[in-house]
């Protein structure tokens, strides 16, 4: 395997976050700022984001446009971050916000903390809940936090957790 930063080669997505840790108010503000300075198409942004942290009615309300079989493991998450993107050309707009949810992403590796993406929402009734300006269109929630004991994950998660990570060889990533 060729070199990567840590902050990529260490990357992952768990189930299982620490139900008692907090996002600080710092932490966040450092997900968002480099979220912020993501490249887009023009310099356009064409992203927001609405966060919750644990408990409070923003994350109560997004907790609830998760699938409920999701929602066993997001629920110990210290934050949950909508992601949205604001029209236009809508394939540019997925892929600059997917940008900036990467950005979001390697910050949160560098300051300690895990992200877990999640694209099976109830967009519709999310944007309801979160009373969203017409064209702001959810995309993705992402649970942030730090690591939780796996074993305290439901038998066919914990497996899920445990497993080895596995991605697919270079060479069938390859077009040409």
């Amino acid at each position: 395997m060729a070199d990567l930063t840590p902050l990529l080669a260490f990357r992952w997505s768990p189930l299982a976050f620490d139900p008692d840790a907090e996002l600080a108010g710092d932490e966040a503000a450092s997900l968002l700022e480099a979220a912020r300075w993501a490249p887009s198409t023009g310099n356009a942004q064409p992203w927001r984001f609405a966060l919750g942290h644990r408990q409070d009615e923003t994350w109560k309300r997004i907790l609830v446009s998760l699938p409920e079989d999701d929602q066993r493991w997001a629920r110990h998450a210290s934050a949950l971050v909508v992601a949205a993107h604001t029209g236009g050309d809508p394939e540019r707009a997925a892929y600059d916000l997917g940008q900036a949810v990467a950005h979001l992403t390697v910050q949160a590796t560098a300051l300690g903390l895990h992200v877990h993406q999640l694209t099976r929402i109830d967009r519709a009734g999310l944007a309801v809940e979160l009373d969203l300006p017409v064209g702001i269109r959810p995309l993705v929630v992402a649970a942030v936090g730090r690591l939780g004991d796996p074993y305290t994950l439901p038998a066919e998660l914990r497996a899920r957790e445990t497993g080895l990570r596995r991605r697919q060889p270079l060479a069938a990533l390859l077009l040409a």
